[in-house]
């Protein structure tokens, strides 16, 4: 059943515009065709009819010598319709037949000349459709900039220019916007934290609950400038802000994550499996915003594990000729329609790994993996989320491949 469903989908036509405007003119032709034929065939009969009324008038008149003569005229009309009826076609006959071939050829040449000229109307709207798609937010400055007549297409187009520069300037506020209050929230918090340091610096000892007091504080501010960060993280990644673009190995940044990380590793007693190549699996982009996904993911593969658990980091060139990091871990067995949601922000799975949708609460801000969704989809890549059949998450990146002269370059 699939299957013929599938093969009524590849060989059904796509029901374009082009295609309607072709079978409307030709149905047209075939329609005006048709009635030219019935309207020649009705006069042609019609003269038939007339000449044979005159014929029978004149007759008529003449006396009753004549009367003979049209019985013999019956005769040899009679005669001669039977030696047509056995014979060859009437003239009108031919004639009917050749029209009809006639109107059937001239309908596939109007169906041809339909669907070129439906092709040459629509080939501005098609221009119009290939550059509004390639316009996306990495390039809002751009416009359409449509020529030609002031038809019904131009005003389409300088529409689209218009809604384009209310977007861009949208975009523009937003990031703005983002930039701005991160970087006016950093002073009071900043300010906060020397007042307590200050506090806690006097000569005399603090109690034990102030101790404590502070300890929180710094704690919950630390948290707060994480979360800021990761604020100005995702706006520049999600409006394409790549300042740095340069040729960048994904093998390089999995090997000095996990370097990097390699205490906390050992503190929780995690098994690490690399299979990472210097020098390998090359991507052109910002080298911070790509350092940053990867220390994200396995960040999460650490924090987001059992203890005594594993982590699988494999960073490669895949056969379809793009990059990929590959992040796996242990852990318990989740569901994949939750795991589907831990691109979004503030999205994370719950000590059980059953409660998805609630804002994170610590051991991280909840915007690690809409992240790392964000500054793939900045660089032309794609995030996917998997749920281990038997237990934890698989994470992996795809971004397309750096140019060779680029890598080379890099290397």
């Amino acid at each position: 059943m699939q299957l013929a469903r599938a093969l009524r989908r590849a060989f059904r036509p796509r029901r374009t515009v082009r295609l309607r405007l072709t079978g409307m003119f030709a149905i047209l032709f075939v329609i005006a065709g048709a009635a030219l034929l019935a309207i020649a065939s009705g006069l042609v009969v019609s003269r038939s009819t007339s000449v044979a009324a005159a014929t029978a008038q004149a007759s008529s008149s003449q006396g009753l010598q004549a009367r003979l003569a049209q019985a013999e005229a019956q005769i040899h009309d009679l005669q001669s319709q039977l030696k047509t009826s056995s014979g060859p076609p009437s003239l009108s006959h031919q004639l009917f037949l050749a029209s009809l071939i006639a109107l059937g050829i001239m309908a596939v040449v109007a169906a041809f000349l339909g669907w070129v000229l439906a092709g040459r109307a629509l080939r501005p709207l098609r221009v119009i459709t290939a550059t509004a798609r390639r316009i996306s937010e990495d390039n809002l400055d751009e416009r359409l900039a449509f020529g030609g007549p002031q038809d019904e297409l131009k005003d389409l187009a300088d529409t689209i220019d218009g809604l384009l520069e209310r977007l861009e300037g949208a975009f523009a506020a937003q990031r703005r916007f983002v930039a701005n209050a991160s970087h006016e929230l950093r002073t009071p918090l900043a300010t906060m934290r020397a007042s307590l340091d200050v506090a806690m610096a006097k000569p005399e000892p603090p109690p034990v609950q102030t101790i404590m007091l502070a300890g929180r504080l710094r704690a919950e501010l630390d948290r707060i400038d994480e979360l800021l960060e990761g604020f100005l993280v995702l706006a520049r990644a999600q409006h394409g802000a790549l300042p740095d673009r340069a040729a960048v190995s994904l093998g390089d940044l999995a090997s000095a994550a996990l370097a990097v990380r390699s205490s906390a590793i050992a503190a929780r007693a995690i098994a690490v499996h690399a299979d990472v190549s210097r020098g390998g699996a090359w991507v052109a982009g910002s080298r911070a915003l790509v350092s940053r996904m990867v220390d994200n993911v396995i960040d999460n593969a650490i924090v987001h594990n059992e203890a005594s658990g594993w982590i699988r980091v494999a960073a490669c060139t895949t056969a379809e000729g793009n990059a990929q990091v590959v992040v796996e871990n242990g852990g318990p067995v989740l569901r994949q329609e939750q795991v589907d949601q831990l691109a979004q922000p503030f999205r994370r799975l719950g000590p059980d790994g059953t409660s998805a949708g609630r804002i994170a609460v610590g051991g991280g801000s909840g915007l690690g993996l809409s992240i790392v969704a964000a500054i793939a989809a900045a660089h032309g890549g794609a995030l996917d989320l998997a749920a281990r059949p038997d237990g934890g998450l698989r994470v992996a990146i795809t971004l397309p491949l750096a140019p060779a002269a680029l890598a080379s370059a890099s290397a």
